[in-house]
């Protein structure tokens, strides 16, 4: 059954469409969207979770919950690499990540979901600001 689509979920997935690559609060959406009442942006949030539209992450360490945009052509075909610190997203792509998969699939007879498997670590820049 498809939802009803509001005026404030059509601002929702548009802004969540322009920040693919970032994993979000609801708290930093509603901040960006000050037309959006906090409740809607939760209850938003819940469904398009439901439908698969956004993934929700509870990262180390934090009590936060964090939410990504899964509907953007990028993230389907893609490994996602995540920043632990700045909670950038990156696409993993290339020859090693075909590689990687070959082997997965070789070696242990397992098919990696791509759109929904995400690498931590920290990335290049926040590792620069450590030093």
């Amino acid at each position: 059954m498809q939802a009803y689509m509001t005026q404030p979920r059509k601002r929702l997935l548009s802004y969540l469409h322009s920040h693919a690559d970032e994993t979000l609060t609801a708290g930093q959406i509603s901040q960006d969207l000050p037309e959006i009442s906090v409740s809607a942006v939760y209850r938003n949030l819940a469904a398009l979770e439901q439908d698969g539209t956004v993934r929700r992450v509870a990262k180390n360490g934090s009590r936060e919950v964090f939410y990504q945009y899964m509907q953007a052509e990028a993230c389907r075909e893609h490994l996602h690499l995540s920043c632990k610190q700045c909670g950038k997203t990156f696409h993993m792509d290339g020859e090693e990540t075909e590689a990687l998969l070959a082997s997965i699939a070789r070696l242990d007879g397992f098919a990696v979901d791509r759109a929904d498997t995400v690498l931590y670590g920290i990335c290049e820049a926040c590792r620069r600001e450590d030093k």
